[in-house]
């Protein structure tokens, strides 16, 4: 057997597309993201960056009907695009998915840390003045370890997995929500933006919109499983299934957002590094309250990791059954129907940057929205190219906004534009994609 098994249904699709989206970011950037907004420039920057992605929803939903490939960005710019630089699409892509692994393996020391205190002890060493602790990485590693197996026993396990913990994390909350909502106060939320004055509430806006592309990352993860779906599968599934993530997301993250400013007074959240749980913790007085966050965050730890895996292995799969890289990486389990290859490589990566600890999650936050907004700028210029028979405005909708939350991030006079560090993990990155791309046994093909 050389191929994928055919094993998904629409519920899997929205929650791999759901699933690979929320991930901690609500618990663990609290404080950072209304330190950017305030309550009200947060809840707009998460609302009007989900709505401008739903032409890309669109577009990405146009493409995978006509081309249901694993690779998406890379077979959509397959043959309207020259080799290298759909390779760099590809790989930049797979960026966006890989990135967010390392950056779960981490947040999961950090959660488990605010259950047992302990775990915050054996200091190894320190990276960027954050000190990482042995119990902590051994934790990242660990889950890391178990995604791999996961994914290495089939799509099917790996979607079970991911249905289990993205309808865990909805119910729990629903649960700490509505009681945010009955308990809390209006007083908390005030002043409703992080700068005063309508240029200050704009700034608040911008700064939040620019982390959207990052925590929005996701929906599209939904094509990158399109080789394994079900026999029979309606391929107009695929872009509900896209919208329906994208609505849900957005929701989830406005939402979250004005409730635990709601709940406790957002400058205290901001100034003293308060996590949600701990939030609820003090207005409610009881710690039941706080271990039901915990849990529901550790349910969204799981299925985000699980989705970007399973997203970025299947885009390096194909990338190396396009020759583009070493054919090694475009082995398929005889067995199992996995990537194997890829599933190794990206666990291997992820198992890696784990060591950088929590030095790691703004970073990359940043480098991640970029990644993410190039691969969507070329799926909608690549439709541009390839389709005549349909409507344009989507796929130039979509590629202005892409080419938006790029430009926010390389234009170094933009607020929240890309620091040194984060210019140096993009080229780190790509110059490991350079190395791949070299080792590609036939060059000339």
């Amino acid at each position: 057997m050389s191929h994928l098994l055919h094993r998904l249904s629409a519920v899997e699709y929205f929650t791999f597309g759901f699933g690979s989206m929320v991930g901690v970011g609500w618990l663990v950037l609290m404080d950072d993201w209304l330190g950017r907004g305030g309550p009200a420039g947060t809840m707009l920057g998460f609302l009007v960056g989900g709505l401008l992605l739903l032409p890309v929803a669109r577009t990405y939903g146009s493409l995978v009907r006509r081309i249901p490939d694993a690779g998406a960005e890379i077979a959509y710019t397959e043959g309207v695009f020259p080799p290298l630089l759909s390779f760099t699409t590809g790989w930049t892509m797979v960026l966006a998915y890989a990135i967010v692994c390392p950056w779960e393996a981490v947040a999961i020391g950090n959660l488990l840390a605010r259950i047992i205190p302990s775990l915050n002890s054996v200091p190894l060493y320190e990276l960027a003045g954050k000190t990482i602790y042995a119990p902590r990485l051994v934790a990242g590693l660990l889950m890391t370890g178990l995604i791999t197996f996961v994914n290495l026993r089939g799509i099917r396990p790996s979607g079970l997995f991911q249905d289990v913990t993205t309808f865990g994390l909805l119910a729990a909350f629903a649960v700490f929500a509505s009681l945010g909502v009955m308990h809390g106060n209006a007083a908390n939320m005030e002043p409703l933006f992080a700068r005063p004055g309508t240029a200050g509430a704009l700034l608040s806006i911008l700064l939040a919109v620019q982390v959207v592309p990052y925590f929005m990352t996701g929906f599209e993860s939904v094509v990158k499983g399109s080789e394994e779906a079900k026999v029979g599968f309606d391929r107009r599934h695929f872009a509900r299934a896209m919208y329906l993530a994208v609505v849900a997301g957005l929701l989830f993250y406005v939402v979250i957002v004005g409730v635990v400013s709601f709940v406790y007074p957002w400058r205290e959240i901001v100034a003293g590094h308060v996590g949600t749980e701990v939030a609820f913790e003090r207005t409610f007085g009881s710690r039941g309250i706080a271990r039901l966050i915990l849990a529901a965050a550790f349910l969204s730890l799981l299925k985000v990791f699980n989705g970007n895996f399973v997203a970025a292995t299947r885009l390096v799969l194909a990338i190396g059954r396009r020759g583009l890289v070493h054919s090694s990486l475009a082995r398929v389990h005889p067995t199992h129907g996995t990537p194997s290859a890829a599933i190794w490589l990206v666990a291997g990566l992820t198992a890696v940057a784990s060591f950088m600890g929590d030095a790691l999650l703004v970073p990359i936050t940043e480098v991640g929205s970029l990644a993410a907004g190039v691969g969507w700028l070329s799926a909608c210029v690549a439709w541009l190219l390839r389709v005549d028979d349909e409507p344009r405005w989507p796929a130039y909708a979509g590629a202005g906004v892409a080419a938006v939350f790029v430009l926010m991030k390389v234009l170094p006079f933009v607020p929240g534009s890309f620091t040194r560090i984060e210019w140096f993990a993009l080229g780190v990155w790509l110059a490991l994609g350079w190395g791949f791309w070299m080792a590609r046994e036939n060059p000339r093909a």
